[in-house]
């Protein structure tokens, strides 16, 4: 049997490095609220336990378990069941010792799932009230943009745009309007075309 670092990182582009420290080392890349049992590497390392190929899982902290205090708390019983090791280096905790259960980290792991379920709960509220916020102020849009749509007035306002509309309107063709305002052919374009549907403009 082998000891196994266990990673979970929340996103693909997060790095991973301050948390790997072995070659043995499994990692998923998932959201937290993901029960332990339905990711892959959690999964994988679930049978591997099952198979007695695994006697210690190391984790940087407890959180990596997972989000939902319920979740972490089975998913650790199930190993201390299979006489699986779970040693969290960031707390400094072992669910075993001579292959006896700890009750001093049995009791510390219950007061941190339950803060690590608390603190996603938190992030999870304060993403609403900004989302809330953003709405009332008229910047936010489902698609995720915090940009509000300007109108064809404040865009044709901007200096450059400006510029290049008095060319438009001179005649000038888009090419030589958007050299002279300072701007793009296809912003040249747009404001040709906002100009021709706001004739009051």
């Amino acid at each position: 049997m082998k000891t196994i670092k266990y990673i979970r990182v929340s996103t693909t582009e997060q790095n991973i490095e301050r948390q790997e420290t072995s070659a043995n080392t499994l990692i998923d890349k998932c959201s937290g609220s993901i029960s332990f049992k339905e990711r892959k590497s959690g999964s994988k390392l679930l049978k591997m336990a099952n198979n007695d190929e695994v006697n210690t899982i190391k984790v940087h902290s407890i959180d990596r378990l997972g989000r939902n205090t319920l979740d972490i708390l089975n998913t650790i019983q199930t190993l201390t069941d299979l006489g699986v090791n779970v040693v969290s280096e960031k707390e400094g905790l072992s669910t075993l010792i001579d292959g006896k259960v700890n009750p001093t980290s049995k009791l510390i792991i219950n007061i941190l799932a339950t803060l690590s379920e608390f603190e996603l709960n938190m992030i999870k509220e304060r993403q609403r009230e900004g989302i809330a916020n953003a709405k009332a102020k008229g910047v936010y849009s489902s698609n995720g943009g915090n940009k509000q749509n300007e109108t064809a007035k404040e865009f044709l306002s901007k200096s450059k745009n400006a510029k290049c509309l008095k060319e438009l309107r001179n005649g000038n063709s888009i090419r030589r309007s958007a050299s002279i305002g300072g701007v793009s052919n296809t912003t040249a374009q747009k404001i040709k075309k906002l100009m021709l549907e706001n004739t009051n403009l």
